[in-house]
């Protein structure tokens, strides 16, 4: 039987593996999508299944995306990395082309970027019309990115992030990259202070640079502040790097977002983190549970980013 999503006149999937395979049209259009009542999204997942594979936990991401597959009418089914055994019991392709005989979309939290980029590519090879989407890798975060975008609409206005200025300190890791190259595609400039070591690399320097956005490389926390609009932080271990966290808290000591650094920032400034936190390391409690914070908005926007996304990808908001 000839596989059904194989039509010659049907456009390949548009993949989403970091934030800027949407382009600022898209990112804009799912923006958008996500700030409306979920009630007038047509049920474009109605019937369908989406799978979401996860080689590493997560708390937010998959129950942000469960949720937004069940918004949009579909079946969200949650596969666990040891069940399909990414590059170990079946190649990332032979995964991708089983998934992609049941599901509408394919959602996977990854260990290695890689592994997405082959599971798109034998999509795209066999002329399967089925999205990959990047639910985390070690290289992107996409989806957090979103709805830091979302969490910083609300805060601005639609309207009103070109010439705001965003400043990330810590780890220039996979949630700087996306968020850098999403700050960058919606006019903002942007900043990181990172330890020596633990800053951008030149070709993600240039790819953000490359949307028009200002962004400032620097050493020092307090340069990356001084009058930003919002000042964003992530752990400084990550999953996976739990044998490095003594060196990372040496390096990173005098990184935190505490009550000194937000005073550098503009005074109607507010603060981000994607969470989880730990206080009194990369931020201060009273910075992360204070009155400037909008981290809870911005967990609770990870169900209305995914849920953007979604339809997007599945026709509910394309032209």
């Amino acid at each position: 039987m000839a596989d059904v999503r194989r039509a010659a006149a049907s456009p390949p999937a548009v993949h989403v593996l970091d934030v800027d395979d949407l382009g600022p049209t898209g990112m804009a259009e799912v923006l958008a999508l996500a700030e409306r009542d979920p009630a007038t999204l047509a049920p474009t997942l109605a019937g369908r299944g989406v799978a979401l594979v996860f080689e590493k936990p997560s708390n937010r991401t998959r129950n942000s995306s469960e949720l937004a597959v069940v918004a949009l009418g579909g079946h969200p089914v949650y596969i666990q990395g040891h069940e399909v055994g990414i590059d170990t019991r079946e190649t990332a392709a032979d995964v991708a082309r089983t998934l992609a005989c049941y599901h509408a979309v394919l959602c996977v939290r990854v260990l290695d970027h890689r592994s997405l980029e082959r599971m798109a590519a034998a999509l795209d090879r066999a002329g399967v019309a089925v999205p990959v989407v990047n639910l985390l890798s070690d290289r992107a975060h996409p989806c957090q990115a979103l709805a830091d975008l979302l969490t910083l609409r609300q805060c601005f206005g639609a309207d009103g992030l070109a010439g705001r200025s965003l400043a990330y300190v810590g780890d220039a890791n996979n949630v700087w990259r996306s968020l850098a190259l999403a700050a960058s595609m919606a006019g903002m400039a942007t900043r990181v202070a990172s330890p020596p070591g633990y800053g951008p690399s030149g070709e993600d320097v240039a790819l953000v640079r490359s949307f028009g956005g200002e962004l400032l490389v620097t050493t020092d926390p307090a340069e990356a502040a001084a009058g930003a609009d919002a000042l964003y932080t992530d752990v400084w271990t990550s999953m996976g790097q739990e044998d490095e966290a003594e060196l990372r808290r040496a390096a990173f000591a005098g990184y935190a977002v505490d009550e000194e650094l937000l005073g550098r920032a503009a005074p109607d400034a507010v603060v981000l983190h994607c969470l989880p936190a730990h206080r009194g390391e990369e931020i201060s409690a009273a910075v992360v549970d204070g009155p400037r914070s909008v981290v809870w908005r911005q967990a609770a926007n990870r169900l209305h980013a995914m849920r953007g996304l979604l339809a997007w990808l599945t026709g509910g908001g394309r032209p």
